[in-house]
């Protein structure tokens, strides 16, 4: 998929590499460029002008990040989702995430809350299938204050470098009926909880929310039988 060469305007005064790494990434994590797409680097030279160094630099790191699977002298390809690596990126969240939430509602409750609230607020507007990209980023910026608020930022890189097979699975589970409205339900649960000092309900809403997405695999396996790998 070709996209509008001025959305993705590299900055020449800086590396061109890391930029199409970055721009392909998004690319395939969003969805825009689905699993089996072949990425032709011809294709990728021509539209980003650039000579195929980066390219092929970009595509290696892929390749190492799990996104892309490379045949040698046939073609790259978007890799399907592994649904296996998106369980184990899951009990990973789970297993950061829920601890984070306990704590926060046992030491800082109000805090967090007054922080979770003012994103939650913001995503509340941007309910709908036209906004899937900023919706996403809100959910992101709501986990990613659990991280900040429990001393465990730096987890948070990990985490995401973890879950690329998990976020495209989500990425197939949120244009589904309700799904934006039951994340949104979710995260006032774990509001309401961590506001109320109350952990317990804290981990419990956290959880199903978590959940969510492997809840209904099965489904999403069924509906989109190209693009996974179980």
């Amino acid at each position: 998929m070709k996209l509008n060469p001025k959305e993705f305007a590299l900055d020449r005064s800086r590396q061109v590499g890391p930029q199409i790494l970055e721009i392909l990434r998004s690319r395939i994590l969003s969805m825009s460029l689905p699993p089996t797409t072949v990425l032709s680097r011809i294709s990728l030279q021509s539209e980003f002008n650039v000579s195929q160094t980066p390219v092929r630099d970009a595509l290696i790191r892929l390749e190492e990040e799990g996104l892309v699977e490379v045949y040698p002298q046939y073609a790259t390809v978007v890799a399907r989702i592994d649904i296996r690596n998106a369980t184990e990126a899951h009990f990973l969240r789970l297993s950061i995430e829920l601890e984070a939430v306990r704590r926060l509602a046992a030491e800082s409750p109000a805090e967090t809350a007054a922080i979770l609230e003012g994103i939650l607020a913001r995503q509340k507007h941007v309910v709908s299938q036209e906004t899937y990209d900023l919706f996403d980023v809100l959910d992101k910026d709501f986990h990613r204050v659990l991280y900040e608020r429990a001393g465990i930022l730096g987890l948070w890189s990990t985490v995401r470098r973890q879950s690329v097979h998990l976020d495209r699975l989500r990425m197939l589970n949120l244009p589904m009926p309700g799904k934006l409205e039951q994340i949104i339900i979710d995260h006032q649960a774990v509001v309401d909880a961590v506001r109320s000092a109350d952990a317990e309900a804290a981990v419990a809403a956290l959880r199903r929310h978590l959940s969510g997405t492997l809840s209904i695999v099965d489904l999403i396996c069924e509906q989109y039988p190209d693009y996974v790998s179980r």
